[in-house]
């Protein structure tokens, strides 16, 4: 076997919390001389600075990406696993803000912060319209897979919808998209309450497509 396609599902706490992302990846007559070839199901939509709109994953551990040696692929020590671990924990983070080049600099500073949450709440609208592309056009092969994750996760989504129009910061929720301590500490921006706003009827319509568990209780998201 030499292709394989991956499911990963977006981490608690981050703008890309419940939303499904793809990735195929093929290995190379060399491999594992050389490091596996991925690419990204963007449907054209750039949700991360190493995510790229023609999906090429930017990372040091697949070469395209400068890095430390101990970043970069080895031979003998590196694997598929440590690849998809690597985009889940490193690329689609809470602030994808600092993984622009350079941008890493700005952590902990004034400049940093107020540039990160605006960048977290694009990245969070383009992963809305990401999931709203998946349940139009599913990868071949993961239809039912796609249907019965938003079937299970679509009142989540639309419940962290519900929490960030009333004004929490984008990957403050937990796990069952409800507000945390750490939802006190910014309100988020009125452009991502108006852009909301213009999404959220169309993914209430898809989630009931599928027959998405507890959607009717958002009806009232359609109207605001």
């Amino acid at each position: 076997m030499d292709l394989l396609r991956a499911a990963m599902v977006g981490a608690v706490g981050t703008p890309y919390q419940d939303a499904l992302f793809f990735f195929d990846v093929q290995l190379p007559l060399s491999y594992p001389v050389v490091p596996p070839q991925v690419y990204y199901h963007s449907f054209g939509l750039r949700v991360n600075p190493n995510l790229y709109n023609s999906g090429t994953v930017c990372l040091s551990l697949l070469d395209t990406f400068d890095g430390e040696d101990a970043e970069r692929w080895s031979s003998a020590s590196s694997s598929v696993l440590q690849v998809l671990v690597s985009i889940q924990g490193l690329v689609l983070t809470a602030q994808p803000y600092y993984n622009e080049p350079r941008y890493e600099r700005q952590l902990g500073t004034p400049e940093g912060a107020r540039n990160a949450l605006p960048y977290a709440e694009n990245a969070y609208l383009l992963t809305l319209r990401t999931m709203l592309h998946l349940l139009r056009r599913p990868p071949a092969g993961f239809e039912a897979l796609v249907a019965e994750h938003f079937r299970r996760r679509g009142r989540f989504v639309l419940r962290a919808c519900e929490a960030y129009l009333q004004g929490c910061p984008v990957g403050t929720l937990d796990a069952d998209a409800c507000a945390t301590e750490k939802s006190k500490e910014r309100t988020c921006s009125a452009g991502l309450r108006v852009a909301l706003t213009g999404v959220v009827p169309r993914l209430i319509e898809a989630f009931t497509e599928i027959g998405a568990d507890g959607c009717e209780q958002f009806d009232w998201l359609q109207i605001q």
